[in-house]
């Protein structure tokens, strides 16, 4: 108030109380006014500081309820809902981009139907009984929608029967239309459209510590089965049945009839087919699967040529004699890698024969065929390599170009390995 001084009634202003007007102070709801005698006095009131802060919940409580309120008022009008958790593979870019992280529940959701059982039968001859048939069982991807189907080449080698029952139950024949026993990896196919296949992956986004999911036949009668890891280790050196192979570690669990089947990344795209586990009583977490970068190539060029395309190869067929006994029953006295047959026009040529030992190629010493294999493999079409081979008890150093590989060219078994 300007005139505050007015009302000062202490001594030290004598002067002031005189000049004062006799008018007394009047508190209403409204403020502080003056009126004449015989006015009232009222106590000043004042909002607290405790109840400015329940009038402020009091408030919120209110606008929360308001809001809510407004909210279920419109969804009943206009419709709506609540979650949704239907995946649509054409939003793969978009959901990679994003960095977006799919659920266990939804990347099994979005694969189930893309992962199929396989179930075969072998004609096998015995001396002692004749003919008779084997079965066996493994897992595979759909890659088309018209029915073409990624499997594991061990899992339908030699079948006379192959079979492929989905996600449903629905049960086809299928048939071969080729395969390749160096990658491990066959395309089969059955008579049906509008299947639903699987999303190719990029290994340059897996890394070590990614959570994965492998869908499979696990034992060959508990299709659909899903179990979840992590992606262990990348580019693993693993021999598997005298090949060496470049594959992706996981802990997912792996058991027999899993072969064939899917592994899969956090986004629920395909990085891998299920190849192998080590197995032994103090052996847990350890299963491997083909790179999907490997796959998608040998795949599109088993289904478009009936073979791999492009892949270098020296022109001999070798045979693995590291065991004394087998070398003693092809009449070697050294175990190693010997060439059974020459093959391609470069290696004859340049000289090389069967019942040469193989020693080196180039600076690398020769322990077995996979090594050679995989040595090979790494080179190109028209590199030049140089064989050590030892012939007469003598070293022999050829040099021999390599050629394009050619379909009766892969089609080789696993002792007797064709490059």
């Amino acid at each position: 108030m300007d005139d505050w001084e007015k009302f000062n009634y202490s001594d030290s202003s004598s002067s002031v109380r005189e000049s004062a007007p006799k008018v007394k102070t009047v508190y209403t709801d409204y403020g502080a006014g003056t009126e004449g005698a015989g006015a009232y006095a009222r106590e000043p009131k004042y909002v607290t500081r405790k109840m400015m802060i329940i009038t402020v919940i009091i408030c919120m409580l209110l606008s929360a309820f308001v809001g809510a309120a407004c909210y279920a008022l419109a969804m009943s009008t206009f419709g709506g809902t609540t979650v949704d958790k239907t995946i649509k593979t054409t939003n793969y870019n978009l959901t990679r981009a994003t960095g977006s992280v799919l659920s266990l529940q939804e990347i099994i959701a979005k694969n189930e139907n893309s992962v199929v059982a396989i179930s075969t039968e072998t004609v096998s001859t015995d001396f002692w009984v004749g003919q008779y048939v084997t079965q066996g069982a493994g897992s595979g991807v759909i890659y088309s929608e018209d029915g073409y189907i990624i499997t594991n080449n061990h899992v339908i080698d030699g079948a006379s029967n192959i079979k492929v029952t989905l996600y449903d139950g629905t049960e086809y024949d299928a048939t071969l239309v080729a395969t390749d026993s160096m990658t491990d990896i066959a395309v089969i196919k059955i008579d049906a459209t509008g299947l639903m296949p699987i999303t190719m992956g990029d290994m340059t986004n897996v890394n070590v510590g990614d959570a994965v999911v492998a869908i499979g036949n696990p034992l060959g009668t508990l299709s659909g089965t899903a179990t979840e890891g992590i992606v262990s280790a990348l580019e693993r050196e693993i021999t598997l049945d005298g090949k060496q192979m470049t594959l992706i570690q996981t802990s997912a669990s792996i058991n027999p009839g899993n072969s064939g089947g899917g592994l899969f990344d956090q986004y629920g795209n395909l990085i891998g087919i299920v190849v192998a586990k080590s197995s032994g009583s103090d052996v847990e977490g350890l299963g491997f699967a083909i790179p999907c970068d490997k796959v998608a190539t040998v795949a599109k060029s088993l289904i478009e040529n009936g073979y791999v395309e492009g892949r270098p190869q020296a022109g001999i067929v070798i045979i693995d004699l590291t065991d004394p006994s087998t070398a003693m029953q092809y009449g070697a006295t050294i175990t190693g890698v010997y060439i059974k047959e020459v093959t391609g026009k470069n290696a004859t040529k340049a000289g090389l024969q069967p019942g040469d030992l193989i020693y080196y190629l180039d600076d690398e010493k020769i322990t077995s065929t996979g090594q050679l294999v995989a040595l090979i493999q790494s080179h190109q079409i028209g590199d030049t390599v140089t064989f050590t081979v030892v012939r007469n008890n003598e070293m022999v150093k050829i040099d021999v170009e390599l050629e394009a590989s050619q379909p009766e060219q892969q089609k080789q078994s696993v002792s007797d390995s064709g490059n």
